[in-house]
């Protein structure tokens, strides 16, 4: 018989119904959200170094996230079974992706990185956003492959092999926040699917101080720990971004300036529309803009985190849960960054920040969790069902 506490995951699913309506209208009021704020934060930005094209930014963004809705409809609509079978390829179709950004000719080079390959009609993909959907699919996949497999000791040391791998393709593209971002996310999925972590405590002890001498090896990276320190030094250098974004925010005050006005303070970010676009949401919409976002994405995170925690599928729980923790924790450490409570990272506002690789693959994995949402735990019949325990994943 099934203990309660155990995670639904292990539970073997048969029946399907509608998708949940509250985390399908979650997930588009947010990037709803994120458009309108697009239209509001980029105007200046792309009137001054687009000829003058203030919706440059605006049109793109919705060109991509055409292509997303395209892949969240994709993702919504197969069966679980295919997405498991497609896995390995997306695997390595994103290792793939990875390396063409160390090949000059396919590749973009920005502020001294390389982290994005050339597209047709000047657009650009960056791959390590797409390690984030892969790696959580890869990994569902191999845990539900453990599941099945209930005798001997259980050895998953190659998904290891694998997710390392992935963390390292994206470090040596010099981003050295999202690989950071990737463990995490990854090191979670391990701890949810109940895998001793033994090898955790090695792989920290050898991380740590790499981590340490790759944020020495680079100037930007100390400034930035600097920057977050002592806020007042570098003020109109290297800490002028942390410095306007904390300006803006302020201006905003409860109620904010409203849309119609000019927002004078969001135009001394630089490049706001990118990873501060959260600063500009709060100086038009104030603190009850953030109050508002904030309890919008727990709406999304309850809903998401509810299908995958009720999902009978385990390859679908699995790869719910980190979909959601990615986006979700994400959301998070960007409006940290941007209220100065994490020295600056790279890494984007899921839905809001302007850039055509990560609303594309956010409204992909958005399909997916959606996919999830549609297997009914209640409907399972559990009275002949074998149980397993999260114990039995272990590590040699």
């Amino acid at each position: 018989m099934i203990n309660q506490y155990d995670f639904y995951a292990h539970k073997p699913g048969e029946n399907y119904h509608k998708c949940d309506i509250i985390l399908l209208v979650s997930i588009l009021l947010l990037w709803g959200l994120g458009m309108f704020t697009a239209f509001v934060c980029s105007q200046g930005y792309a009137s001054r170094f687009f000829n003058n094209d203030a919706y440059y930014f605006v049109k793109r963004q919705l060109i991509c996230s055409a292509v997303g809705l395209v892949l969240l409809f994709l993702f919504l609509l197969f069966d679980m079974n295919t997405i498991k079978k497609l896995v390995i390829v997306m695997v390595l179709f994103t290792l793939v992706l990875c390396a063409f950004t160390f090949i000059k000719p396919l590749s973009v080079e920005k502020n001294g990185a390389r982290r994005w390959i050339r597209l047709p009609l000047k657009f650009t993909f960056q791959p390590s956003e797409l390690v984030k959907f892969s790696l959580v699919l890869y990994l569902a996949s191999y845990f539900d492959k453990l599941c099945e497999d209930v005798s001997g000791e259980k050895d998953v040391m190659p998904c290891v092999g694998v997710f390392l791998l992935m963390v390292l393709l994206v470090l040596l593209q010099k981003d050295f926040s999202t690989s950071v971002f990737i463990t995490l996310v990854g090191i979670l999925m391990f701890f949810v699917a109940g895998v001793k972590l033994r090898w955790v405590w090695p792989f920290l002890l050898i991380a740590i101080p790499i981590g340490v001498i790759i944020i020495a090896s680079e100037q930007y990276r100390i400034e930035r720990i600097i920057g977050f320190l002592k806020p007042s030094e570098g003020g109109q250098s290297f800490n002028y971004q942390a410095n306007a974004s904390k300006a803006t925010i302020s201006a905003g005050g409860i109620w904010g300036v409203g849309i119609g006005r000019n927002l004078s303070k969001l135009n001394s970010i630089p490049e706001v529309q990118a990873d501060y676009i959260f600063a500009g949401w709060t100086e038009a919409m104030g603190y009850v803009g953030v109050i508002a976002y904030i309890l919008l994405l727990a709406l999304f995170a309850w809903r998401g985190f509810k299908a995958a925690f009720s999902c009978p599928d385990r390859f679908a729980s699995y790869g719910c849960f980190g979909c959601v923790s990615v986006i979700v924790v994400q959301s998070l450490l960007n409006c940290m960054v941007v209220c100065g409570l994490l020295p600056s990272t790279g890494i984007p506002l899921p839905f809001f920040s302007v850039g055509g690789s990560s609303i594309i693959v956010t409204l992909a994995m958005c399909g997916f969790i959606l996919n999830a949402s549609r297997c009914d735990a209640k409907q399972v019949d559990y009275n002949n069902y074998e149980d397993i325990s999260v114990d039995s994943l272990t590590v040699i």
